[in-house]
């Protein structure tokens, strides 16, 4: 081998990226999951773009889905964050809204998936900095044509789920599409786990006006911190920070943009015995709705308008 003295030098070696978040779609192309470099991880059901599993770094899981959940797209998911639009419960007397199922169509929608994206990451980048973003789709081209018979306006609806090492953001953005005004609510129908409900307290809400749904919808107030003692369906307006602690130690906290009403909803004994998909029927023991949304009202969207909303939940 002859030795070339003019032979070009090794070129230095460079650094290669920290490892980024990673995002998989299976179950025959129904659920999009992702993982961050940290261990964070979630998974979302195209079916209702209903996230149906949160768990941070160590693997304990945040969200709570009921085991008789259905998640072959059949109905909507009992747990996780199904998404309520464009109604909340049923609306009987509001003629545009007065033929839709309860909660809307969202949550028994087909969503798309329309990508992610992730942090920008350099060498020197930690890998706690790392996030990823993902989008899913719905508009009025794509619902069936029962439900847009029933409710017959043109929108498009993006809706982003964030990952981050420190929590979980689920925002939306509602565009009136058409040339008629339409009338909407939102919101995030989140079940969060706990593990013993009689030791969680709700704090933010002292002192809020919220509409009694148990008791024939009496407008009544808060005093003091909410505690959960039999079924509770309560429709609060409040400020935007929501605490649950639980023995006296913050379990969630709840930041609120754009959504100026909480629903805190746990079915207990009776309810959950009467409901054919929720199990254990002990498990409202390990849940809390604490949800997120604007529903007391109704907003309405003009020909071009939008409406954006978005939860964060830390703990």
């Amino acid at each position: 081998m002859v030795d070339r003295p003019n032979k070009p030098s090794a070129l230095a070696s460079t650094p290669g990226l920290p490892p980024q978040p990673q995002v998989n779609i299976s179950h025959a192309n129904s659920r999009v999951s992702a993982v961050l470099p940290t261990g964070e991880s979630i998974e979302v059901l195209l079916f209702g773009a209903t996230v149906t599993s949160w768990k941070d770094r160590a693997g304990n899981e945040k969200l709570w889905v009921s085991d008789a959940a259905k998640l072959d797209g059949s109905k909507a998911v009992r747990g996780g964050i199904p998404l309520v639009f464009p109604v909340f419960g049923t609306a009987p007397d509001h003629a545009q809204t007065s033929k839709l199922p309860q909660h809307g169509f969202a949550r028994n929608s087909k969503w798309e998936f329309l990508g992610k994206s992730s942090s920008e990451s350099t060498p020197s980048t930690s890998q706690s900095d790392a996030s990823v973003k993902l989008d899913f789709g719905l508009s009025s081209a794509t619902l069936d044509e029962k439900t847009k018979e029933l409710w017959p306006y043109t929108f498009s609806a993006i809706y982003t789920v964030t990952l981050t090492p420190d929590g979980l953001r689920t925002g939306i953005v509602i565009n009136n599409d058409g040339d008629k005004p339409f009338d909407c609510q939102f919101l995030c129908h989140t079940y969060l786990r706990i593990n013993d409900i009689t030791k969680v307290e709700i704090t933010g809400l002292e002192n809020s006006k919220y509409i009694d749904k148990v008791d024939g919808a009496k407008t009544k107030s808060q005093s003091g911190a909410v505690t959960i003692t039999g079924e509770t369906d309560r429709v609060y307006t409040s400020e935007p920070t929501i605490v649950v602690t639980e023995g006296g130690s913050t379990v969630f906290k709840i930041e609120r943009d754009n959504l100026e009403n909480v629903v805190v909803w746990n079915p207990w004994t009776e309810k959950a015995a009467s409901m054919g998909d929720f199990e254990p029927k002990d498990g409202f023991k390990n849940m809390i709705c604490v949800e997120a949304g604007s529903v007391a009202g109704w907003t309405t969207l003009e020909a071009g308008d939008a409406y954006e909303g978005a939860q964060t939940i830390s703990y």
